[in-house]
């Protein structure tokens, strides 16, 4: 495991000698683990997939999946405290997590071979992937960004309007939506909002859900290969499972979360010598001794109901097959 400034310089490297390589790293930054493409397969110390393909099929009538999320009391008790910092004025979105512990039938590389998700990474024994969010793509010298901010369930009646017209989910995603662009303009020119607020489907193994999600893009220097490190950690953490603004929503998610979320929310993603293609590590399984726990959570605002923030949490809890 590499430090931050040990992570910058290895990618920097990379980058400029056109090393694909594959990687992820914590939260913050903070830690980093990089393996380039040239390690042997059995070598590796992780497995990464990127793009939904073709995967196993699973026998889902012999799955076994069940969850003890917190009760809404333990919720509530967190949200207040965040619902009170961005009436102080101190944020004016919080992405609030929880851990929950599952049971399943299914070891974590079990899971990761049968998951169908954009972004897929295992690290055995220790913690699964299958995101659908990507952080960043950067193809050429164009950068690209697809925050994720709006959850419903896809069998509720008129789904799709529900979830466009709500103004929580309006506010929200717009104060993420000029937080990436604000994020991007750090590193790169040129910055739009190419498609904003559209929505994704995501098939789970309980239920069809709703995503809304924009586009936002920009112009980088023709040398970004070698500056690639230093580029991927002037944005991070992602602004879409932090807030805004940055450092005092981070305060308060250290102070309000009873768990460290380590690497969960953190980013992953491959790099091929031309182009780099990341994602954020949402839909996060991890293995504490025998006991398993799944990471959800969502964006809190001013127009934020806390029986709504819990059913997303919840609903979160899936597996991706």
């Amino acid at each position: 495991m590499l430090t931050k400034t040990e992570g910058i310089t290895k990618l920097n490297r990379l980058g400029k000698e056109r090393q694909p390589f594959s990687f992820y790293c914590d939260f913050l930054g903070e830690k980093w683990c990089i393996e380039e493409d040239v390690v042997e397969p059995l070598q590796k110390t992780f497995q990464l997939k990127i793009g939904e393909g073709v995967h196993p099929e699973s026998d889902t009538r012999n799955l076994s999946f069940s969850k003890n999320p917190p009760v809404f009391s333990d919720f509530q008790k967190p949200f207040k405290k965040v619902v009170k910092e961005i009436n102080f004025g101190n944020s004016f979105l919080t992405n609030l997590t929880f851990q929950t512990p599952i049971q399943t039938n299914l070891s974590l590389d079990e899971i990761y071979h049968f998951s169908r998700a954009k972004y897929q990474l295992l690290v055995p024994d220790q913690f699964v992937v299958f995101s659908p969010e990507t952080f960043v793509k950067i193809t050429r010298n164009k950068i690209y960004s697809y925050p994720m901010k709006g959850t419903i369930g896809a069998d509720i009646s008129n789904a799709e309007a529900i979830i466009l017209k709500d103004q929580k989910e309006i506010a929200e995603h717009i104060t993420i939506v000029d937080l990436i662009r604000n994020d991007l303009s750090r590193i790169a020119g040129e910055v739009t909002v190419s498609k904003f607020r559209y929505i994704e489907e995501i098939k789970t193994n309980q239920k069809h859900l709703l995503q809304v999600s924009s586009e936002i893009s920009g112009t980088l220097p023709l040398h970004w290969m070698q500056n690639l490190g230093d580029i991927l950690c002037q944005l991070l953490p992602a602004g879409s499972v932090s807030g805004a603004p940055k450092p005092e929503t981070i305060r308060i998610i250290r102070e309000v979360e009873s768990y460290s979320r380590e690497f969960y929310t953190g980013i992953c993603g491959h790099f091929d010598g031309n182009s780099l293609d990341t994602g954020v590590m949402i839909r996060f399984i991890k293995k504490v001794n025998d006991q398993l726990f799944f990471c959800s959570g969502g964006g809190i605002t001013s127009f934020s109901e806390a029986k709504k923030e819990y059913r997303e949490m919840v609903d979160k809890i899936y597996l991706a097959f």
